[in-house]
């Protein structure tokens, strides 16, 4: 039977220990080699399994496979890949020495790189870490919260997904800098992303019954309705507009206005006259009546005129280059 030689690979992003049976199996049955200390290497001592720093040089590992069965290789946080490529190389050109066998003690579940990102943002908010971060608070970075979210937008109206990709990790930072800073609120006030996250999951189950608590739902329009009557029972608002983002663009916060009024049934006539601020109002009403939403409609007007500008100015900067005239002339 050929000896081997186990390569076992873990998520730096769970808990050490944290691993497979057959990982666990392994360790104890086989010595345990690794390139340097690590958390994951102190649990496994802690658990009785002993752990041996070596060089990480194929030829030692060879040489201390000796006549064993096998013998384990505990690779680091970022996975020891040199010393995995080497060992590879040198096995294949001597075959009859091991077989290498690539093993998942664990691996990072969906989410995991969210992990890296707090840590990251806690690095630099952290004292010794970036000035112009830990010099920000709530009301300095409200309007790159927005400019994020507005380039997100323009992203998907381009249908750029590789761009989409880019800027929602721009608004991501956005909402981890924001939970970062508020760890650094009072004693009473400070919460931070777990809270964030734990409220997003709490809120998601308890506004989609049909999907959480097994209730009945017909269509679309009902699974809406719940959420909006949930909704309601959690806020205890006194009016149909209340959490309405007052400093949303104008044309957006009417159309959202009237699909409260809509929503709630109330008769309230439109605003009559015939001022600028009221005839917008009821082209925005009559938008969501066609089916339209005002504000792209009036977003992609605009681009289509900026682009006819830009188009304009082209032709003109053509024409307006200097005549090159030859000696006779």
């Amino acid at each position: 039977m050929t000896a081997r030689i186990i390569l076992l690979v873990t998520s730096p992003r769970l808990p050490a220990g944290l691993l497979t049976a057959a990982a666990w199996d392994a360790l104890r049955a086989y010595p345990v080699f690794a390139a340097a200390e690590s958390e994951q290497a102190a649990v496994l001592r802690q658990s009785g399994v002993p752990v041996t720093v070596i060089d990480p040089d194929p030829s030692l590992v060879i040489d201390a496979l000796g006549d064993r069965e096998a013998v384990v290789w505990l690779a680091g946080p970022a996975g020891d890949q040199d010393f995995a490529r080497q060992l590879g190389l040198r096995l294949t050109r001597s075959p009859e020495l091991a077989e290498l066998e690539l093993m998942y003690g664990s691996w990072d579940p969906p989410g995991a790189r969210l992990l890296d990102a707090v840590a990251v943002l806690d690095r630099l908010v952290s004292p010794g870490g970036d000035p112009w971060k830990r010099a920000q608070n709530h009301r300095t970075l409200a309007p790159y919260l927005l400019e994020e979210a507005y380039e997100a937008y323009d992203a998907i109206e381009t249908g750029d997904l590789a761009a989409l990709r880019e800027e929602l990790g721009d608004v991501l930072l956005q909402v981890v800098l924001h939970a970062r800073l508020a760890e650094e609120l009072p004693d009473g006030a400070a919460w931070g992303i777990d809270d964030v996250a734990g409220g997003l999951v709490d809120k998601m189950v308890r506004r989609n019954p049909h999907v959480f608590a097994g209730a009945e739902v017909a269509d679309i329009e009902e699974i809406t309705d719940n959420w909006e009557r949930i909704k309601k029972a959690e806020k205890s608002r006194d009016s149909v507009l209340d959490g309405i983002a007052l400093s949303q663009p104008a044309l957006a916060l009417a159309a959202k206005i009237l699909q409260r009024v809509e929503r709630a049934g109330l008769d309230v006539p439109l605003p009559a006259g015939d001022e600028l601020g009221p005839a917008l109002l009821r082209l925005v009403a009559e938008a969501r009546a066609a089916g339209a939403d005002a504000e792209a409609e009036v977003r992609r007007a605009a681009l289509d005129y900026a682009e006819q500008v830009r188009s304009t100015e082209r032709i003109g900067v053509r024409s307006a280059e200097p005549k090159i005239v030859g000696p006779a002339e």
